[in-house]
């Protein structure tokens, strides 16, 4: 084919609508953690910015580990992701850039009612996964490498156990959601995040056992992808996605999400602080 034809060609298309025109610039990649998307506050602040901006926001939702690792393949725009550790590895070796501190919430550890390793009231997370071994009691693992899975393989490290291969062990490899469900219908221990626990309280036979150590604090980071290494991610996009998160105004929703069905919200806004300031 003569290369003028093969121009006439492509216009051709646009005009039918075979190429829409400019749509991937209004089309955003966002990868992000279970717990944003199951505990609703995605289903709220979204809509407010594809309005604002006229953006249109693709939400892939997987762990922090997965969702990095679709970064670094330049399968996404922006992350919006809870592994610090990971996160900062992400940026140094390139493939993130303008890391910025959107929210937190906390980790709890959840179980029966029944409480059969006999862990509520302690203050120390790692002691407590000690005890829960120790009494051989069930405990589930998203085994995801999430953010979730991370700081939980974290904790197990800090109580000197390695529980792998161990029959009260048991990775879901699932969502923050449906492992409190599988966690639920065991009744079986697990690590989870407060606000997805708070959003799916009423379906589970689950109660929060532990809370409050300086060690399940959560947090948020907002990370776009680098263009310089994948030229086509959506930068501009990803920009207004991630300056949005940051916002008064997103952060004003952040704050208050929750609060009239929990009682208190599920997340807390961070914009502008310290990360080491956090818990504080």
């Amino acid at each position: 084919m003569k290369k003028g034809t093969l121009g006439w060609t492509i216009v051709l298309l646009v005009i039918l609508g075979g190429i829409p025109i400019n749509a991937q610039q209004k089309n955003i990649i966002l990868a992000t953690t279970t717990s944003t998307q199951d505990s609703g506050l995605l289903d709220v602040l979204i809509p407010i910015f594809e309005k604002q901006t006229g953006y249109f926001v693709k939400t892939i939702t997987v762990g922090s580990g997965q969702a990095m690792a679709m970064g670094q393949k330049g399968e996404a725009d922006v992350l919006l992701v809870h592994s610090p550790d990971a996160e900062k590895k992400f940026v140094a070796d390139g493939y993130g850039i303008h890391r910025r501190l959107v929210m937190h919430n906390d980790y709890i550890v959840v179980g029966p009612a029944e409480d059969p390793a006999k862990i509520k009231g302690m203050k120390s997370t790692p002691t407590v996964f000690k005890k829960i071994a120790s009494a051989g009691s069930l405990f589930l693992s998203r085994g995801d490498n999430s953010g979730t899975h991370s700081k939980e393989k974290a904790i197990w490290k800090a109580s000197g156990i390695n529980p792998e291969d161990q029959k009260w062990y048991q990775q879901t490899g699932l969502g923050m959601g449906q492992t409190l469900n599988v966690s639920s219908e065991k009744n079986g221990y697990t690590l989870a995040d407060r606000g997805t626990y708070l959003a799916l309280k009423k379906n589970l036979s689950l109660d929060i056992l532990m809370e409050g150590d300086a060690i399940l604090l959560n947090i948020y980071h907002v990370i776009e992808v680098n263009p310089s290494k994948w030229p086509k991610v959506n930068a501009a996009g990803a920009k207004a996605f991630a300056d949005f998160m940051v916002s008064k105004e997103a952060q004003e929703v952040i704050k208050t999400f929750g609060v009239d069905k929990f009682g208190s919200p599920l997340f807390f806004p961070d914009a502008g602080r310290k990360e080491g300031d956090l818990g504080k």
